[in-house]
């Protein structure tokens, strides 16, 4: 059983880095450089960032720019969820460090996303496919799990993953460097 659910686990996090920004490194230094993360646009994809503002809109039933107890509350009722408790509602609410504008939602999704376990923790999901404990995974095996379980690579997906972590010559694909990528956003420097 513990061995489905670190697979699970994988899979989360393979989704995970398939939704996040291709070159956050890269991003930080276009938005201004040593600021670190506080652009929180610089974190997203322009596509991304149209999605998000589509679901804010969406939250925000009275129009006002702030996500509120009473707008979650209607959009929740709007879903079919009639019965939340107020409780409920205050703990979404307070989530935030303030109130809830685009730019703190859109923060709160870049927290979730970004480095949502410990590295030590995916490194472990990671284990479970190696069983001799090389650190590594051949690639063939990895491609077969990624495109046929779960929430399926696509070709290109599969393509850019091995752009991002190209296996070695005798085809093994070093995993704990994928974990490190998912968790810190760039490549080690050795």
């Amino acid at each position: 059983m513990r061995m489905i659910t670190e697979y699970c686990a994988l899979k989360q996090y393979t989704f995970i880095h398939r939704t996040m920004p291709t070159a956050p490194k890269k991003a930080k230094r276009r938005a201004g450089g040593g600021e670190g993360s506080s652009n929180v646009f610089s974190m997203f994809e322009q596509s991304q960032i149209q999605e998000y503002k589509e679901a804010f809109t969406i939250i925000d039933q009275n129009r006002d720019g702030i996500i509120s107890k009473d707008d979650l509350r209607d959009v929740l009722a709007s879903m079919g969820q009639l019965n939340v408790k107020n409780e409920e509602l205050e703990a979404m609410i307070k989530e935030a460090s303030g109130p809830i504008n685009f730019t703190v939602f859109l923060t709160m999704f870049g927290e979730k996303l970004k480095g949502a376990d410990p590295e030590d923790v995916i490194v472990s999901a990671f284990k479970v496919l190696d069983p001799e404990g090389t650190g590594a995974i051949k690639k063939e095996f990895l491609e077969e799990l990624l495109s046929t379980q779960c929430d399926r690579f696509s070709a290109e997906e599969m393509k850019n993953l091995w752009a991002a972590f190209p296996p070695d010559v005798a085809g093994n694909v070093d995993y704990k460097n994928i974990c490190y990528v998912i968790t810190h956003g760039e490549e080690k420097e050795e």
